[in-house]
């Protein structure tokens, strides 16, 4: 293989791999101060226990998240040193954002974790919930305005192939940088949330301590009321995602809904099997003007077509499936909160059948994919532009020798640093009984 394709290898397997603990890391906070605000104004321990060892647990991914975060600061220059020489300059205020960011989240975190009994208003230590949140949600926002300005650049002039004139807060606020933002956002809380949930539902299965039950009944309840609201927001970040796309990256959007034709009531295309050479599609779902009103509230909107787009500038069409198996597992996971919600309220006692579990259970990983589909969708959907308008990815690439040896390396370390997150993960928890936690956690909420 040759370098570009090395080099679009690691930094995918790279991605694909610190998405994980980037989405844990924009979520995880949120989802421990609403169980231990819970917790303080009912009073009830089982919530404190849950705030507890989610935040427990958050320290490891956060560990293995600076290793992969600071990785892909090295792979940029180490894999793509034109782009990094010609927009080194631009990207470099954001980068260096995001490591203050992360500080800033690490040092509250650090008080958030070592003072559980240091005030005497508990509500004080939940307070600190928000700089942690902050920190947090900041570091994704400022990582994820990098990767918006190499959808839409601005802030900027190219004089004689160099940058000048660079204005970093016009570049970082890009056109596509609030969408992208809010959609890291809700898909993050959703996808953790229903992660949590799925926990829950394995406990409740599985669970080889009986008196945890309730813990994760209550767990179960909390987390899918949090993903179905999160699972709104990412609806509505869809939608706007749709509109951006057809103002402003026409040809991403024709690629994922394989639209040929520049043409008004444009049908919604999903799954389905593409001939290229006819343009034929086989055996899909096609929902008739759909694509049009999504794009503008319209069902009239004409909505252009890859035919009207340079055959050289044409995103690669497999991520049509990476959009439909993103949405399809994005609206597995929402359906499945509102039917657990709806028989919670009217027939309770189905919610803790083991079908329903199973399908619970199905939710975390099925939320994580999608997530995982959604970045692929939103990098190859940019190709072949590393900046778009301006270079190219063949362009952008490296052509030094003995990347297959750096690949190969990277593999074994992602593969050791992940199978050593899970064990430590698995064993923290184990061998301890939710139980005996939230029995510790009764005086904390000024119980016996």
């Amino acid at each position: 293989m040759d370098a570009v394709v090395l080099s679009r290898l690691l930094t995918a397997m790279t991605l694909a791999f610190h998405i994980i603990f980037a989405t844990i890391g924009v979520a995880l906070p949120v989802m421990f101060m609403i169980a231990e605000g819970l917790g303080l104004y009912k009073k009830d321990p089982r919530h404190i226990a849950m705030a507890k060892r989610w935040a427990k647990g958050f320290t490891i991914t956060v560990a293995v998240g600076v290793v992969t975060g600071t990785i892909i600061g090295l792979l940029l220059s180490l894999l793509w040193p034109t782009f990094m020489k010609l927009g080194g300059q631009v990207i470099a205020l954001p980068l260096f954002m995001e490591t203050f960011a992360f500080f800033f989240e690490a040092i509250f975190l650090s008080i958030y974790l070592y003072t559980w009994d240091r005030f005497k208003n508990k509500w004080l230590h939940w307070l600190i919930n928000f700089p942690i949140i902050i920190g947090s949600t900041m570091s994704a926002l400022f990582i994820t305005s990098v990767n918006s300005f190499m959808n839409t650049p601005q802030g900027f002039k190219i004089v004689h192939g160099k940058m000048t004139g660079v204005d970093p807060i016009a570049a970082m606020l890009n056109p596509s940088f609030f969408v992208r933002a809010f959609h890291v956002v809700a898909t993050g809380g959703m996808t953790i949330a229903f992660m949590l949930a799925s926990i829950a539902a394995v406990k409740i299965l599985r669970n080889k301590f009986p008196q945890d039950r309730d813990y994760h009944t209550h767990g179960l309840k909390i987390t899918i009321t949090v993903g179905l609201l999160f699972g709104l927001l990412t609806i509505i970040a869809g939608d706007m995602s749709a509109k951006f796309l057809h103002n402003e990256q026409p040809e991403k959007l024709a690629a994922m809904e394989w639209h040929f034709k520049t043409e008004r009531q444009a049908d919604l295309v999903l799954f389905g099997i593409l001939d290229p050479k006819t343009q034929e599609v086989k055996g899909a779902v096609k929902v008739p003007g759909v694509l049009s009103f999504l794009a503008d509230n319209n069902f009239n909107t004409k909505v252009t077509g890859l035919d009207d787009i340079p055959k050289d500038e044409r995103p690669p069409l497999i991520i049509h499936y990476f959009f439909d198996l993103m949405v399809f597992f994005g609206m597995f996971a929402f359906t499945i909160s509102i039917v657990y919600l709806v028989l919670r309220k009217f027939k309770p006692a189905i919610t803790e059948h083991p079908f329903m579990l199973y399908m619970i259970a199905l939710t975390g990983p099925m939320c994580m994919l999608s997530i995982e589909f959604g970045w692929f969708l939103a990098e190859m959907g940019r190709q072949p532009w590393l900046l778009r308008g301006y270079l190219k990815v063949v362009q952008g690439a490296t052509q030094a020798d003995g990347l297959s040896l750096v690949l190969v390396a990277f593999a074994m370390l992602y593969a050791i640093l992940g199978f050593s997150c899970a064990y430590v993960l698995i064993r923290m928890f184990r061998d301890k009984p939710a139980e005996f936690d939230v029995k510790q956690n009764q005086a904390f909420v000024g119980g016996e």
